[in-house]
């Protein structure tokens, strides 16, 4: 191979995403002959750390995982040790819940959309050269996440890692009148969401669709958050405790994260894309109204375009918090009671960056024998590594700095929370000669 005939592109961080990892991709002329996304951590050890605790402890160690999302990991781990203790939770603390959850996906979506995303669309290499084009974007976005904020602290006592949840329901619920204070915050929101949707989908998309498996929640009446079937665009019809007859995690040598796949399909897609794919009949009247307005149809196979399906669960989150608002009476104790007893629970709820399952084994007194915990980044690690294979031609055949730029972007269009799993962050790419 002549010097010429290899072409590396070194990416030292790759910015705008939380975690840190390798990309190698290499070319025989304009074929990728090898694409591998190494991710590197050291152990982080949660499930290892929930052996031996109380089941009354796994909302708050799990909210540890992720500072963007920790709001995902206690609704998941209530939500499973409660299938284990056989507790219904219903009502308004069942709707609380939802609240809670749309006050991550508003903070969580809106950081990704301007400050991590748009940046990457519009050319900068960051939010702080975007807003110096772009100020009232940027403050605009500010504003938006900062009504998500209000929201989880109001609930869970404070913004990051919140406090106030736990198995059965909420240590404290609010009065009426202390939500009523976010209402019309949230109201301008909505509309800024609106807003921002019609100018997102004025950027520039790249041409690029794969024929995706995609993977969601799916429930009878309402879009997905803590509850429903898993379903997929490819047959997939299955309850949540069915998930490991389905799903297989396996370890590769390139990675402390464990690539999770369909035993019976392979890859798949989580996340934003497959939610609104699998249920654009379940948004809110707005989003589907701004949908139409904007173009946006499903299926929509082009992951670039999972910047507009955050716009529109954005906006839905935006109007259903408003709504709960509206309609919210306190219930009459801020949780139910738990028992203690020997079962295993199941459960998946729709972190901002897609599914995430929960499975716990307790014993009689409430001990937490054994734990698995499968985040979103795992489960979509080889579709975003399948992107880059089939990008690696169009990467061949641009300058170094588009080409590396197009790669950390088919990365950020998954929101990446790597940490949760690991970490992300070199590129190289090299090029053989044809034989």
């Amino acid at each position: 191979m002549s010097a010429e005939a290899t072409r590396t592109i070194k990416v030292n961080y790759l910015a705008r995403v939380e975690g840190e990892g390798a990309l190698t991709i290499r070319l025989k002329g304009d074929r990728a002959t090898k694409v591998e996304l190494r991710l590197f951590e050291p152990p982080r050890f949660f499930e290892a750390f929930l052996r031996g605790r109380s089941q009354m402890e796994a909302p708050d160690i799990t909210a540890r995982i992720c500072g963007i999302c920790p709001v995902a990991y206690q609704m998941s781990a209530c939500h499973a040790i409660e299938n284990a203790l056989g507790i219904t939770v219903d009502g308004p603390l069942r709707t609380l819940r939802r609240l809670l959850y749309c006050g991550e996906w508003i903070e969580s979506h809106v950081l990704h959309m301007f400050l991590l995303h748009a940046p990457d669309f519009l050319g900068y290499d960051d939010a702080l050269a975007m807003a110096k084009d772009h100020p009232e974007i940027v403050k605009r976005a500010l504003r938006m996440k900062k009504a998500g904020n209000a929201v989880v602290a109001m609930l869970g006592g404070r913004e990051i890692h919140p406090i106030n949840v736990r198995i059965g329901g909420f240590y404290r619920v609010p009065a009426r009148s202390e939500l009523n204070q976010l209402t019309e915050e949230l109201k301008w929101g909505r509309d800024a969401a609106m807003e921002s949707a019609s100018w997102m989908a004025g950027l520039d998309f790249p041409d690029f669709e794969r024929d995706y498996e995609f993977v969601a929640l799916r429930h009878p009446n309402e879009y997905p958050l803590n509850e429903g079937r898993l379903v997929s665009n490819k047959g997939l019809d299955i309850p949540v405790q069915d998930y490991d007859n389905h799903f297989v995690e396996e370890h590769v040598a390139r990675s402390t994260a464990l690539h999770s796949t369909r035993k019976q399909g392979g890859e798949y897609q989580c996340g934003p894309l497959a939610r609104v794919n699998l249920n654009f009949d379940r948004l809110s009247a707005g989003a589907r109204q701004v949908a139409t307005s904007i173009g946006f149809t499903v299926p929509c196979m082009n992951p670039f375009k999972s910047l507009l399906a955050r716009a529109l669960e954005t906006i839905h989150a935006f109007e259903e918090a408003v709504e709960i608002i509206n309609g919210y009476e306190p219930p009459a104790r801020p949780n139910v009671d738990v028992p203690t007893k020997a079962a295993t629970g199941f459960s998946c709820t729709e972190a901002p960056r897609g599914i995430l399952f929960h499975r716990y084994r307790l014993d009689a007194e409430g001990i937490i024998q054994d734990a698995k915990i499968v985040p979103p980044t795992a489960q979509n690690q080889k579709s975003m590594e399948s992107d880059l294979r089939q990008l690696a031609s169009r990467l061949a055949k641009l300058p170094l700095d588009q080409a590396t730029l197009l790669a950390e972007h088919a990365v950020r269009n998954y929101d990446p929370c790597i940490s949760c799993s690991t970490h992300f962050l070199r590129l190289n790419i090299e090029r053989e000669d044809e034989a």
